[in-house]
């Protein structure tokens, strides 16, 4: 990516209309840990990968989430090569991120440090 940075797969989110479900399965079946971070959302740990599982309404595809140095640089790459963008930049426990459809209809994510 010309102006976006050298992006890179960094966490997989997962979605749950049964969280607690979930989680047990995880941890039974692949022995992965989590810390708690409010009544809606897990971070995964011990998984290779970081990753998450966010309580949901309806079941969804795992969200791939890449980071960046500079996120607005990669919003504007993103943007400019044809995404549409779901969420705008927000703040969230631990960084920023914003959220889009790639033009193949993949939900994805970038984020960055504070």
């Amino acid at each position: 990516m010309s102006d976006g940075g050298n992006l890179k797969i960094d966490y997989v989110e997962f979605s749950s209309t049964q969280l607690e479900s979930t989680e047990s399965f995880f941890a039974k079946a692949f022995g992965w840990g989590f810390v708690e971070y409010g009544p809606d959302y897990r971070d995964i740990r011990e998984a290779g990968l970081g990753g998450g599982i966010a309580r949901s309404d309806a079941p969804a595809a795992p969200l791939i989430v890449l980071k960046a140095d500079d996120l607005e640089k990669a919003l504007d790459t993103v943007r400019a090569t044809g995404a549409e963008i779901t969420k705008e930049i927000f703040d969230f426990p631990g960084g920023r991120r914003f959220e889009f459809r790639e033009p193949g209809g993949t939900m994805m994510a970038i984020w960055s440090d504070p």
